[in-house]
C-alpha cells in the first residue's frame, strides 16, 4: 500500500488533487506511460487558468479533455494488443470497455464541502439554500435544480394554503371546487413564466444565459471514423442519421410499447384488487376492512415504483447501447422522452381511467392520496436514507482497515480517494426533476378531487431540499460540473402538464352535478359549454405566456448593451487589422521602390 501511494512524496504539502483516474490493479507500466503521455501532450496545447476558475469548472475542462482523447495512427493500446484502436476512436471509452480503466471522477474538496454543508444543510432554518456556493462547488446544472426545487416549493405554498380549507369546511362537496381549480389554472400558467424570469436572472449572474449546444462535441463512445465537420470545420466523427432513426424506431419505441402493455396490464389488476378489497368491506364492515380497503392502491404505489426503475435500467442499456451516436443528445434524449412518457403513463392511466371510464370520484381521491404519499415516502427511502446507512457502514468499514495499514506515508488523502472511489455515482438531474414533474401532475391535473394534494407537496419537498443536499454531499461521489442555460426540456414537460390540467379539470368540473344541474335537457349544449370554457382557458393561459416576457427589462437591456459592445469591438479588430495590412503593403512597396 506504501509503495502504491509513493507518488505522494513527489508533490508538495499544498498539492490540491482535482479528478481521480482509476486503472484497473496489474495495469502494464507501458500503458500507464502512454496514457499519461497522451494526456500532457493534451494539456500542453491549452492554456492555464486554473487561478482564473472555479474548482467545478476545472473539473469539467479535465473532464472534457479526457472524454476527447480520441486515437490517431495507434492501432492498439500498448501492453494490450487485443484493446484495437482506429482513427477516431476514443481512448477513455477503450480502456473503459477493456477493463483497464476503472472508473474518471472529481474529487471533494474537503474544506470546501465542510462550509457548504454548514450553510447549506447543517442546520434547519427558514430561509433561501446557498445557490452561489452550490454552483461554484457542483456546478450550474445541479444549482439550477435545487434553485426550481426552492422556487417550486415557495409556489406551492398558496395551493396548500387555499387548499386546507377546502379540505376541513367542503370535503365530500365537489361542487364548490370549480373556484379552486380555476385558480389551480392560473396558478400553474403564473408560476412557469415566473420561473423562466428568474432563471434568466440567475444564469445571467452565471454567465451561462447565452450558452448554446449546437457545436456540442461528440459523445466519447462513438465508434466510427474521423471525419470534417462542415460547420465548424473540426475534424470529429461522423454518423448517418437514418441509421440513428432506425435504431430509435426499430428498437426503442417498439421496447416502450411493450412495456406501456405491461403497465395497462398491472393496473387492470390492480382495479380487480379494488374491487376484491370492496366486496370484502361491503361483508365484513370493520375497522380491518376499512383499512383493507388502502392495501391495493398501497399495493400498486410499490409496484408502479419498481416498474419505473425497471424501465430505468432498460432505457439506461439502450442508450449505452446506442452511444454510436454521434451527439450526446441523440438517441440519450431520446430514451429519456420514451422513458417520462412510460412513467407518465405509468403514475397516471389508472387516475385518468377511473376519473373518466369509471366515474368514481370517491375512488379518484383515496388512488391519487395513496399514490401521491406512498411514492414520496419510497423515494426518499431510496434515493436518501437507504445510500446513506450503506455509505456510513462502507465507512466505517475502511477506516478500520486504513487505521490498520503500518505506513509512513500521509493516508488522509489516501483514506480520501479510498472511500470516494466506492461511492455511488450520481447520474445527473434527470430522477430529481422528474419526481417534481409527477410530483406537479399530482397537484394539477386532479386539484379539485383533492386539494391536499399541495400540502403534501410541500412537505415531501421541504425535506427534499435536506435529503438531496445530503445525498450530493454525503452518498455520491462528487459529480462533474455541467454548465447550462436553463432547466432544458423540463420547462416544456412542465407547460406541457399544465395544458393537460386545464383538460383534465374542466372535464371534471363539468361532471360535477351542479354543473350538470343547469344542463337538465341537453347533454350536447353540456359538453359545448365545457369545451368552450375549456378553450378560453387555454387562450387565456397562452395569452399570459406571451406577455409576460420571458426576460426581466433589465436583463434585457444588458444582453443588448453585450451584443453591441461585442460587435464594436469587433468593428474595430477589423479596423486594427485593416490599418495593419495597408501599413505592411505600403512598407513592402516602398522597399520596392528603393530596389
Amino acid at each position: 500500500m506504501a509503495e502504491s501511494w509513493s507518488f505522494l512524496d513527489t508533490f508538495e504539502s499544498n498539492f490540491r488533487p482535482l479528478v481521480v483516474v482509476e486503472l484497473a490493479k496489474g495495469t502494464k507500466k507501458e500503458t500507464i506511460e502512454w496514457f499519461t503521455k497522451r494526456i500532457v501532450d493534451k494539456k500542453a496545447n491549452g492554456d492555464d487558468n486554473h487561478n482564473f476558475l472555479t474548482m467545478a469548472e476545472c473539473q469539467y475542462i479535465i473532464k472534457h479533455e479526457l472524454e476527447n482523447l480520441r486515437a490517431k495512427d495507434e492501432k492498439m493500446i500498448p501492453g494490450y494488443p487485443q484493446a484495437k484502436l482506429y482513427p477516431g476512436k476514443s481512448i477513455v471509452r477503450r480502456l473503459l470497455t477493456s477493463g483497464i480503466l476503472v472508473q474518471i471522477f472529481p474529487l471533494h474538496d474537503r474544506e470546501e464541502l465542510k462550509k457548504l454543508r454548514h450553510s447549506w444543510y447543517g442546520r434547519v432554518k427558514v430561509g433561501y439554500q446557498p445557490l452561489d456556493e452550490i454552483r461554484c462547488y457542483f456546478g450550474e446544472t445541479i444549482a439550477l435544480y435545487f434553485g426550481f426545487l426552492e422556487y417550486f416549493t415557495f409556489a406551492l405554498v398558496p395551493m396548500a394554503v387555499i387548499g386546507i380549507p377546502y379540505y376541513v369546511f367542503a370535503w365530500e362537496d365537489y361542487d364548490k371546487y370549480v373556484m379552486f381549480a380555476t385558480f389551480n389554472l392560473l396558478w400553474s400558467t403564473v408560476i412557469l413564466e415566473v420561473w423562466k424570469r428568474i432563471c434568466a436572472i440567475v444564469t445571467y449572474r452565471w454567465g451561462t444565459l447565452l450558452m448554446k449546444r449546437q457545436f456540442e462535441e461528440p459523445r466519447p463512445g462513438f465508434h466510427g471514423v474521423l471525419g470534417i465537420n462542415p460547420v465548424t470545420g473540426r475534424e470529429e466523427p461522423v454518423y448517418s442519421s437514418i441509421k440513428r432513426q432506425i435504431r430509435i424506431y426499430l428498437v426503442s419505441l417498439p421496447f416502450v410499447c411493450l412495456c406501456l402493455y405491461f403497465s395497462l396490464y398491472v393496473m387492470m389488476i390492480y382495479f380487480d384488487l379494488e374491487q376484491w378489497a370492496l366486496d370484502y368491506h361491503e361483508e365484513n364492515e370493520s375497522n380491518f376492512s376499512s383499512l383493507m380497503l388502502f392495501v391495493p392502491s398501497i399495493i400498486y404505489a410499490v409496484v408502479i415504483e419498481i416498474m419505473n426503475r425497471i424501465y430505468r435500467y432498460a432505457a439506461e442499456f439502450l442508450t449505452s447501447w446506442g452511444k454510436k451516436v454521434v451527439y450526446s443528445s441523440s438517441l440519450n434524449t431520446n430514451n429519456k422522452y420514451f422513458y417520462l412518457q412510460f412513467n407518465f403513463l405509468n403514475c397516471f392511466a389508472s387516475l385518468f381511467y377511473i376519473a373518466f371510464v369509471l366515474f368514481d370520484m370517491k375512488l379518484l381521491r383515496q388512488s391519487l392520496a395513496t399514490l401521491l404519499i406512498t411514492s414520496q415516502i419510497l423515494n426518499q427511502f431510496a434515493e436518501s436514507l437507504l445510500p446513506y446507512w450503506l455509505q456510513k457502514r462502507h465507512k466505517k468499514r475502511m477506516k478500520k482497515r486504513m487505521s490498520s495499514l503500518k505506513t509512513d506515508t500521509d493516508l488522509t488523502l489516501v483514506e480520501q480517494i479510498n472511500l470516494e472511489k466506492e461511492m455511488g455515482t450520481y447520474f445527473g438531474t434527470f430522477d430529481d426533476y422528474l419526481e417534481l414533474f409527477l410530483q406537479f401532475g399530482y397537484v394539477s391535473l386532479f386539484s379539485c378531487v383533492y386539494p391536499l394534494a399541495a400540502v403534501f407537496a410541500v412537505l415531501n419537498n421541504i425535506t427534499e431540499i435536506y435529503s438531496d443536499a445530503l445525498k450530493m454531499c454525503r452518498v455520491y461521489k462528487r459529480p462533474f460540473a455541467e454548465p447550462t442555460a436553463n432547466i432544458g426540456v423540463w420547462q416544456l414537460a412542465f407547460e406541457t402538464m399544465s395544458v393537460i390540467s386545464v383538460v383534465t379539470n374542466c372535464i371534471l368540473i363539468g361532471m360535477s352535478p351542479q354543473v350538470n344541474a343547469l344542463f337538465p335537457d341537453s347533454k350536447m349544449d353540456l359538453i359545448l359549454t365545457v369545451a368552450l370554457v375549456e378553450h378560453l382557458l387555454l387562450a387565456i393561459k397562452f395569452i399570459m405566456a406571451f406577455v409576460i416576457p420571458d426576460k426581466p427589462r433589465d436583463i434585457q437591456i444588458k444582453l443588448a448593451k453585450l451584443e453591441f459592445e461585442s460587435l464594436e469591438a469587433l468593428k474595430q479588430q477589423i479596423f486594427l487589422l485593416t490599418i495593419s495590412v495597408l501599413t505592411n503593403d505600403s512598407i513592402e512597396s516602398g522597399g520596392d521602390h528603393k530596389r
